[in-house]
């Protein structure tokens, strides 16, 4: 199995502290758990997109060109790049040029986005947001392939033998389709061949499985050979300690001021205690067998080989975040690696001098 860090550069006070970093501070943050991430051997490190609070990741590129620039091996994900608000152009432009820049680590994971800011910013709303994300796919997956683009559709200008530049390192990249709740995604992903990235955070795990099984079906569907089709999912929370009862004691507090705020926003959580969310959510939090344990439950279901964690201490201290990453990859990963085989990522690429252009 291959983990990832994953975050969605969230800009809030400490759930247990109360205090809020500045926001060159957060981003310094992120950077830094980024190289942390590598040091400590994890596969890949994503950042999300998001253009609302309390959410700082508005450009995704910009970021991970930082982190590119820090790192030499790990990879690079989006997560998740918003198709349905972007110039598909514009945002092949971005991740081409990054994909020079990182040495070709970069993985994308696209999606239609959320939240209610789009609307207004984008003015993108849910009625036109799906047929949006499919268009934009269509023609951002052209452009990744193909050197001349002629292309109409209805969100954008059309192109007419339109050339786009830089073209990518890699031929071709990697496009993981995000799925949080609909079948629109996994088919779009079925029907592409490409492998799709389950949310699997807000809900128990029967919905997230259900979606899995759709795409596995329209996979063979539209005529793929069912090995060839790969899912990754996400987890609800991380936090790994020697025993339980350590792991509970500590992230009870952070729990608790999740489910205050969701309140105080009138919403009520899915799952109202600790020990129900670490039951029945994706939640991993536990000694590293528990957490080995509930992986391998999971996998059952999902078949999945690749796995995020949260990149973010959420409450912890710093101290306690890299302790529990470390923990995690001393004990929990080596046996996930065993136990659940993976696909390789593709290699950085390493660039070689050609003679007589002084390039190193």
């Amino acid at each position: 199995m291959k983990v990832l860090l994953i975050t969605l550069i969230t800009h809030l006070s400490d759930p247990v502290t109360g205090r809020r970093r500045g926001t060159t501070e957060r981003f310094r943050e992120v950077v830094d758990t980024a190289v942390l991430a590598e040091q400590l051997g994890f596969d890949g490190f994503g950042v999300g997109e998001r253009h609302e609070r309390p959410f700082i990741s508005s450009s995704p590129p910009v970021v991970l060109s930082h982190i590119a620039a820090r790192t030499a091996s790990i990879r690079l994900f989006t997560a998740v790049t918003t198709l349905s608000l972007l110039d598909p152009v514009r945002a092949f432009e971005d991740y081409a040029t990054l994909d020079h820049l990182s040495g070709g680590r970069l993985d994308l994971i696209i999606g239609k986005g959320n939240g209610a800011a789009q609307a207004q910013l984008f003015h993108v709303t849910p009625d036109d947001q799906w047929d949006r994300n499919r268009e934009g796919y269509e023609l951002f997956r052209r452009l990744w392939r193909e050197e001349r683009v002629t292309w109409s559709g209805r969100y954008r200008p059309s192109l007419d033998e339109a050339e786009t530049w830089p073209r990518p390192l890699q031929q071709p990249i990697r496009i993981w389709h995000g799925s949080a709740t609909s079948r629109d995604s996994v088919d779009l992903a079925a029907r592409h061949g490409d492998p799709i990235f389950s949310a699997n955070v807000t809900n128990p795990i029967g919905p997230y499985a259900e979606l899995i099984r759709y795409y596995r079906q329209r996979w063979v569907h539209h005529g793929h050979d069912p090995a060839d089709a790969l899912v990754g999912a996400g987890t609800a929370g991380f936090y790994a300690a020697r025993t339980s009862q350590e792991a509970r004691e500590t992230y009870r507090p952070i729990f608790q001021a999740r489910l205050d705020a969701f309140r105080r926003l009138g919403v009520e959580p899915v799952f109202p205690t600790l020990e129900d969310a670490i039951d029945r959510s994706s939640a991993l939090v536990g000694s590293p067998q528990q957490i080995i344990d509930k992986v391998l439950r999971y996998h059952a279901s999902f078949g999945h080989e690749v796995m995020h964690l949260s990149a973010d201490a959420d409450g912890l201290t710093g101290k306690q975040h890299r302790d529990s990453l470390e923990l995690f990859q001393a004990e929990v990963a080596p046996v996930l690696r065993r136990e659940i085989p993976s696909r390789p990522f593709h290699p950085a690429v390493v660039p070689t001098a050609r003679p007589g252009t002084g390039n190193t």
